[in-house]
């Protein structure tokens, strides 16, 4: 695999990398795409360096193609001056020299076709690299393409994340303060005291309660003692007076004559 074979098929392999497939299965999507992005501007520069390389030699490949073409022409020239001139001296009788400009017009003939041999086996090697150069350039801008995207993706991601953190740093501030609540704490405070107030007024019943039962039981120890008084007089013969009070009569009443 040549050089430039290496580095096509990363270009290929890096611009058809589903970046979205890759986030999919990572543990940790923000450091695969650090990963992704440090690989993809590792991969830029090395595609650059072997893009520049390559077009080098095109261009080199070029010259040379160029001046064998120059060359073509220019031995065609040759061969036609040399052929005319021995033509010439053929003219004259003079077949010396005419036999002389024509080797000459081979030679330059025979050089022709050597350079036209060079530019035939050339122009698909020129052509090939330049097919190549042009693969490797839209790959590249491909690779450029990528990394750009997979830039705004990790910041994207990192801003989704901090904006995250701070919801969650925001909701767990608001959790505290509902657990702290001064009203909340107030009103538990208040429900105890108005228990303890309930509890308050209960136990004063039940001491009421208590107090009555005990006049009661008084009341009925006096109304015993009454008796006990009053059946001791039957026995001795003397019987108590009730002790009812009589009902006054007003001085002032006279009776009816009639």
């Amino acid at each position: 695999m040549t050089a430039k074979q290496s580095i096509l098929g990363r270009i290929a392999q890096l611009t058809k990398a589903n970046v979205n497939a890759l986030l999919d299965r990572a543990e940790d999507p923000q450091k695969m795409l650090d990963q992704l992005v440090r690989d993809y501007t590792n991969n830029i520069a090395e595609a650059e360096q072997a893009i520049a390389q390559t077009i080098g030699n095109l261009r080199l490949a070029e010259q040379d193609y160029n001046e064998d073409v120059a060359s073509v022409k220019e031995w065609g020239g040759k061969a036609l001056a040399a052929s005319r001139k021995a033509d010439e001296y053929r003219s004259t009788g003079d077949v010396a020299n005419a036999d002389k400009f024509d080797q000459l017009a081979k030679v330059a003939l025979r050089k022709q076709l050597d350079a036209e041999s060079e530019v035939t086996q050339a122009q698909p090697m020129i052509d090939s690299q330049r097919q190549t150069v042009e693969k490797l350039k839209t790959g590249l801008t491909q690779m450029k393409d990528k990394l750009v995207e997979l830039r705004g993706k990790r910041d994207s991601l990192v801003a989704r994340a901090k904006t995250a953190q701070a919801q969650q740093t925001v909701q767990t501030a608001i959790s505290s303060i509902n657990v702290l609540d001064p009203t909340s704490e107030i009103g538990r405070f208040e429900d105890a005291v108005r228990r303890e107030e309930a509890k308050a007024i209960g136990q004063a019943e039940v001491a009421a309660l208590s107090l009555d039962s005990q006049f009661e039981e008084l009341t009925r120890s006096d109304a015993d003692i009454e008796l006990e008084a009053r059946l001791a007089a039957l026995k001795a013969g003397s019987a108590p007076a009730p002790q009812i009070a009589p009902t006054s009569v007003s001085s002032d009443y006279e009776p009816d004559a009639s």
